[in-house]
């Protein structure tokens, strides 16, 4: 019979901003995946400040030390779940630059490597009607080009300012089990993609 170990998942929302929607988001994002027995772990990109990419800097100085505590969380995962702001129609400046950083060598191993064969789901809220779908698409296609395979079907939750509860849970059902389903599919994909490893436990 074939074992599966309960996938690891890093979950961040390209946004600083304390009262950020999408970090909402993303932290119910990481209960769903616990719940469907996954491993969360959300992390907060304000705690992880990086200066903006510079190659000469890069040269100089090496990778900072935020971007190397990124790389090593992400060499602990399996997976990825990000929730994306849309400025403008774009990803954020903070998620293309981060990934950016996480992309880069280390001196021993190429960021890239770490991202290879990982899968990743994208969500995303935004107070428009269309809930920044367009910023989805865009960090889908960075995410390809990095590696990550990413799953179809993303969530976009418009009218953030009223798609929350005071409690921070969605007020729509129907978006719930949206959330629920694409969380439950990472887990199951990656369990299954990893079945018989053994789990790390917390």
């Amino acid at each position: 019979m074939t074992t599966y170990s309960a996938p690891r998942i890093l979950v961040f929302a390209g946004s600083a901003r304390e009262q950020s929607y999408n970090k909402r988001l993303a932290r119910l994002a990481a209960e769903r995946v616990e719940q469907a027995g996954g491993l969360a772990t959300f992390i907060d990109l304000r705690d992880y400040p990086l200066p903006l990419y510079d190659g000469d800097l890069e040269n100089h100085e090496g990778l900072p030390a935020n971007a190397r505590s990124l790389q090593a969380l992400l060499a602990e995962h399996q997976g990825l779940l990000l929730a994306s702001p849309e400025y403008n129609g774009f990803i954020t400046p903070l998620m293309k630059n981060t990934l950016d950083w996480m992309s880069r060598s280390d001196g021993k191993q190429s960021g890239l490597a770490l991202f290879a064969d990982r899968v990743a789901a994208v969500v995303s809220t935004s107070p428009g009607a269309f809930g920044g779908m367009r910023s989805l698409a865009l960090l889908r296609q960075l995410l390809g080009n990095l590696g990550v395979t990413v799953l179809p079907n993303p969530l976009a939750i418009p009218r953030a300012a009223q798609a929350f509860s005071e409690a921070g849970e969605l007020e729509d059902e129907s978006q719930r089990d949206r959330l629920d389903a694409l969380c439950r599919r990472l887990v199951t994909i990656l369990a299954k993609l990893h079945a018989a490893e053994p789990s790390n436990g917390r």
